[in-house]
Formats: structure tokens, C-alpha cells, sequence
């Protein structure tokens, strides 16, 4: 059950704030303060992390900063009581396509004055548009990172295929790898990833949800869509061996023993993949010189458009400690901080730091890849349908081999009344 609605959040946390004051008791002493951050699943590296503490507590002798790791999982409804209550995390990390909901509920701290200092024009625009509302900057870029294709190099060898120039290509090498490996997936598509859906969708010319007025249409059921639907259950059916209900994380575990050929994921995983035998998720970092990448063609050739993933991070409209976050957020977005972003794989909050992604064969795929990235609908709304698992579910079942065009008019349906709500 949802804990508290977005609208219900709004007038909780709606604020008169100016810059980074809050008012009358609300704020405590800054003396001996303890700062908590909110950061979501591993994507921020240890070396990141640990900077920012250490340099947070060099910087204001007697205080802490204490990082608290939570899961995607139902950020949204945690978020959503955590920000409207007494004990709010002072900084937290949101997806970029939930941002909406929680700047256009009065949940953050207005940061406009502030934007020049915390990056400026320097920052990712599509990120700074997803942490603005109403003409006010409230949460800015941490990360992006493009989805891209990994693959056995040997296996496509094996299979006499080479790296495919169109979305039809790339399909039919799935099949192929999984036809020729019997037991394993020529790409591994568990049911619930959405994400990489999306692009198949964008490629064949259809939308999730567009703007119709003061309202949302839903397009999911349009013959374009249907059209990319109907190539996601090809794929799911014909390639993948993925659970039909699970989800996408952790995906190099099946790359690693050797069950998974293909994958379509974040840049990032790419140091999944490699990640030390004695992480605590093991990699096969002796796979590095089979490991391919490339980003997942489109329809007529060329990158497709896919999915911008990545993070916003804001401060909580009830942070005790506004000044200290907004310290700690200075730190998140300096050239430091965001260099061991660059480093790992993940595009820095910054356009002066992509060259920190190097130049290698995951770099080049990210630049192609990110040139033609796209976001969800922008709805204050999108977060509740995300967190109402709308997605997920249509995608678990067309994996399980439902009929396509009826489970998109009532995807449809929920999208529209929850947008138009």
C-alpha cells in the first residue's frame, strides 16, 4: 500500500523557503551536526563515497556525514514519507525521471541562487530541465549513463556473427547466439526491465504518454508501439532465458558464468563486470579481453534512442542542517567528486568532465549512445506510475507470451489515470 500520496507530500513539505534558509525552530545548531545522505543501490563508488565523508569532515571539524544506502525498490513511497516527516535525510539522491514529483510538491530546497556555484550552465541540461519546476532549479545532476550492449566476443565469433548495424540485426543475432548455445540467453531480458523496452518503442515511432492538452494520452497501444512491443516479446520469447518475472539487477552475474552472451545495461556495468573476484558481487575481471560493447543500433542504423538514465540530487525541504547540505552538495558536484564519476564509467554531472570517461571502446559506445538518449513523460505524475509498477508489469507479462495489443490498451488506461488524475 502506498504510504502517502505525492499530493498528500506536497502539502506537508510546501515551504516559504528563500536560497537554503528554513524557518524559525525548524533549523537546529549546525554545531556537532550530523548530515544524512540518502544515495540509491551501488552505482556511487566507494572511492566517491568516502570522499565525500572525508572531505565533508575535514571541512567542519565536530560534525558527520553519514551515507545511507537505499534500494530503487520503492524509493518512491520512502521518499515520500521520509521528506514529509520530523527525521528527513538532509540530501537524497532521486532517479531523473522522478524528480518531477517530488520538486513540483515543494519536497526540496529551492536552489536557484545557488546554481552558478553548484555547476552553472556546466551542469547536464536534460537533468537540470528534470530538477526544475516552475522556472526554480531544486535538484541538480549527480550521474547519467546511457544503455549499452556487452557481449562475448568469442561467442559471437563462434556463431559467425559480427556487431549488427540496425535493430532487426541485432535481434536476429540474439536468436542465433541462443540457438547455437542451447541453455543460454542471446540476450538476457528478465521480464521486468522496462528500461530497455523503451527503445524499441522510440524506434519504431510510438511514445509511452504525450501531452494532449492539459491531459496525457497514452500511446503504448498505437500500431507503432505495438509494432516495438511485439519485437520486445520476440526477443523475451526467442532469446532470452531471463526469469519472465524477474528484474534487472545484477546483471553480471549471468555474463560471468557464462550463461548470458549478450545484454543490454547501464555503461556502468561494464565495472560490474570486471569487478574483483572477492567484491562482495563478484565479477570475472579475466574476462576483460572477451568483453565487447557496442550501443544497441536503431531501426535504420545508426544508435538508437535510448533510455538517459542516471540521477537527481536534491536537499530536503526539512533538512535541520540547510547550510551543511548545501556544503555536502558542493562537494557531490565538484570536479573531484564527479571525476571519480567519469572514471568508473558513470557521465560525470558535468559536460566539462566527459573527457574523464576515456576513450576506450565503452567511452565511444557512451558518446554514441547518450547523443540520442531520451527521458520518460515529463509528469509531476511519472513517479507515481513507476511506483504503481505499471511497467513492470506489462512487461512480465508479454514475457509470459500475452497478447500484446490488449495488454497495451490497459497499460494504457492506468498510465492515463494516473497522469490525468
Amino acid at each position: 500500500m502506498r504510504k502517502l500520496g505525492i499530493a498528500a507530500l506536497g502539502a506537508a513539505a510546501a515551504l516559504t523557503l528563500a536560497g537554503c534558509a528554513t524557518t524559525g525552530s525548524d533549523v537546529a545548531s549546525d554545531e556537532g551536526a550530523e548530515i544524512r545522505v540518502w544515495l540509491v543501490g551501488t552505482d556511487t563508488p566507494d572511492a566517491a563515497r568516502d570522499y565525500l565523508v572525508e572531505t565533508f569532515e575535514e571541512e567542519h571539524p565536530g560534525s558527520t556525514l553519514v551515507i545511507e544506502e537505499q534500494s530503487w525498490d520503492g524509493l518512491v513511497d520512502r521518499l515520500t514519507t521520509s521528506l514529509s516527516g520530523s527525521d528527513s535525510p538532509d540530501i537524497v539522491e532521486v532517479g531523473n525521471t522522478q524528480a518531477a514529483a517530488f520538486t513540483s510538491a515543494g519536497a526540496f530546497l529551492d536552489l536557484t541562487e545557488h546554481y552558478d556555484e553548484l555547476g552553472g550552465d556546466d551542469l547536464l541540461p536534460g537533468f537540470v530541465e528534470a530538477g526544475s519546476f516552475d522556472g526554480k532549479f531544486y535538484a541538480a545532476p549527480l550521474y547519467s549513463g546511457s544503455r549499452l550492449v556487452f557481449y562475448k566476443k568469442d561467442a559471437l565469433e563462434a556463431a559467425g556473427l559480427s556487431v549488427p548495424g540496425d535493430l532487426d540485426a541485432y535481434i536476429a543475432n540474439g536468436e542465433a547466439l541462443a540457438e547455437a548455445n542451447p541453455g543460454k540467453s542471446g540476450i538476457w531480458w528478465p521480464g521486468q526491465d522496462w528500461y530497455n523496452a523503451l527503445p524499441y518503442i522510440w524506434e519504431n515511432g510510438g511514445e509511452v504518454a504525450v501531452p494532449d492538452g492539459d491531459e496525457w494520452d497514452a500511446q503504448l497501444s498505437s500500431d507503432e508501439s505495438v509494432a516495438g512491443l511485439e519485437q520486445v516479446q520476440q526477443v523475451m520469447t526467442n532469446a532470452s532465458l531471463a526469469p519472465k518475472d524477474g528484474n534487472e539487477t545484477n546483471p553480471q552475474v549471468g555474463y560471468c558464468d557464462g550463461t548470458t552472451l549478450q545484454l543490454s545495461a547501464p555503461s556502468w556495468v561494464k565495472w560490474s563486470i570486471l569487478a574483483p573476484a572477492d567484491a562482495e558481487t563478484p565479477g570475472c575481471p579475466e574476462e576483460e579481453a572477451n568483453l565487447g560493447v557496442y550501443a544497441l543500433p536503431g531501426k535504420d542504423g545508426g544508435a538508437a534512442q535510448v533510455f538517459a538514465g542516471g540521477s537527481n540530487i536534491g536537499i530536503s525541504a526539512k533538512s535541520k542542517h540547510p547550510e551543511l547540505a548545501l556544503d555536502a552538495m558542493k562537494i557531490i558536484l565538484s570536479d573531484e567528486f564527479q571525476t571519480i564519476y567519469g572514471e568508473n564509467g558513470l557521465v560525470p554531472a558535468k559536460l566539462s568532465l566527459a573527457d574523464t570517461l576515456g576513450t576506450d571502446e565503452v567511452a565511444q559506445a557512451i558518446a554514441a549512445a547518450a547523443g540520442n538518449a531520451k527521458l520518460t513523460p515529463a509528469s509531476p505524475k511519472w513517479a507515481d506510475v513507476e511506483a504503481a509498477g505499471i511497467l513492470q508489469d506489462l512487461f512480465v507479462k508479454i514475457a509470459q507470451g500475452g497478447d500484446v495489443q490488449a495488454l497495451a490498451e490497459e497499460a494504457d488506461q492506468k498510465i492515463e489515470d494516473i497522469l490525468n488524475g
